[in-house]
């Protein structure tokens, strides 16, 4: 990556990338509460339409570019021609970043619901936003992990840190979880950034790193 990149975790599972002066955001979702997450933003990715990803009115409100997946960009159409679709394999240009489209579905996860569309986004060549999904990508040298949801438990997380190995891992998609519940994903990072040397952590809400 070309500059400074700074990630900020908002809410339950949306970052805002920042770099040379402008933004981008990854799933503004309803569990988002943050007021001010898409000021100064030029564009937003959204990796699939669940509702801790997704917050269609937020999006009406604010004027800019919107990059997701088909099933998505259904829900989306009001926005005419700000939502573009895209698919594993596309690649475009948002804001000054560099954005690959990896992936297709979102992690199994109830026997009476076909998993629904789901890409991730892997920016700049380093930084993996992979949704709600375990998707490996060789060039991702930073993971923003699922930390907890219904369909994953701790051995699939660590195996997924495992089969990976970024260098950098910062989970995201926590918001489900009372205090006992994140001091319990909080011991099993620190465990894994232990053995494996990696900086591996929780990002909290407003809490922003340089890469």
């Amino acid at each position: 990556m070309s500059g400074t990149t700074r990630i900020t975790k908002f809410g339950h599972a949306c970052v805002r990338l920042e770099k040379d002066g402008r933004a981008i955001a990854i799933d503004p979702g309803a569990l988002t509460p943050e007021p001010d997450v898409l000021d100064g933003v030029e564009a937003v990715l959204v990796t699939h339409e669940h509702f801790d990803h997704l917050d269609p009115e937020r999006l009406r409100a604010a004027p800019v570019d919107v990059y997701t997946c088909a099933g998505t960009a259904r829900r989306l159409g009001a926005l005419g021609g700000r939502v573009h679709t895209v698919r594993g394999g596309d690649q475009f240009t948002a804001a000054g970043f560099e954005v690959a489209v990896v992936g297709d579905k979102h992690h199994f996860s109830h026997p009476d619901a076909p998993p629904v569309d789901n890409v991730g986004f892997l920016v700049d060549g380093a930084v993996l936003h992979p949704g709600d999904a375990l998707t490996e990508v060789a060039d991702a040298s930073t993971l923003l992990v699922p930390g907890q949801a219904p369909w994953l438990t701790v051995p699939a997380l660590v195996d997924y840190l495992r089969r990976t190995r970024p260098r950098r891992a910062y989970a995201v998609h926590d918001g489900l979880l009372n205090d006992w519940g994140l001091k319990v994903l909080d011991d099993v990072l620190a465990m894994e950034a232990a053995r494996s040397g990696a900086d591996i952590r929780r990002l909290r809400p407003g809490q922003s790193v340089d890469l």
